[in-house]
């Protein structure tokens, strides 16, 4: 299996990218909110248990579907340095144990476009943070790098469209044989 892990601060364009990607190559997505919900119906955000429950349900997602022989997932993050390295060595574990491979890629915009985004009407139906003042918080308390590989690819979302990004990903890493038809 590869894990195709779209990670940046919010607003960056992950889940955008995701979907364009999906529409290119046949992958399933896990995207960052899925567990996030799943853990919103017995926590609050936040509250004891929930971060637990959103990292278990990560970790035996990606391990039953390499168990499984999904082909290619595609996975959304706000990755935020340290706080995330263990969440994501995790991730790279599991990609191991399997014999996969982690493909990690940083999209980033300016703080500007992101506040633009962050008000889009799906974030908000998808329960995202949807205010420039909330992004703005989290975006002064946390740090969003690329994660700490040598073969992270970086991507700037501000100017491009999602369906070009996805195309550079697929070129990149070299995901082009499995493209749709």
């Amino acid at each position: 299996m590869k894990l195709l892990f779209l990670h940046g601060a919010p607003a960056a364009g992950k889940l955008t990218v995701a979907k364009a990607l999906l529409q290119l190559v046949p992958a399933r997505l896990f995207d960052n909110h899925a567990a996030i919900d799943l853990a919103r119906t017995l926590f609050d955000f936040g509250a004891p248990g929930f971060w637990e429950l959103v990292h278990t349900v990560r970790y035996a997602a990606l391990d039953a579907a390499a168990e499984h022989g999904v082909a290619l997932v595609v996975t959304t993050l706000c990755y935020a340095d340290p706080h995330d390295l263990p969440q994501f060595e995790k991730f790279e574990e599991v990609m191991r144990r399997h014999g996969g491979e982690l493909l990690p890629v940083f999209l980033y915009c300016s703080r500007e476009e992101a506040a633009r985004r962050v008000g889009n009407p799906d974030r908000v139906e998808r329960r995202k943070m949807t205010s420039a003042a909330s992004l703005n918080k989290e975006l002064d308390t946390y740090a969003f790098p690329a994660v700490p590989r040598p073969d992270c690819l970086v991507l700037d979302t501000e100017m491009r469209p999602a369906e070009a990004t996805a195309r550079e990903i697929i070129g990149h890493f070299g995901l082009g044989a499995a493209e749709k038809p």
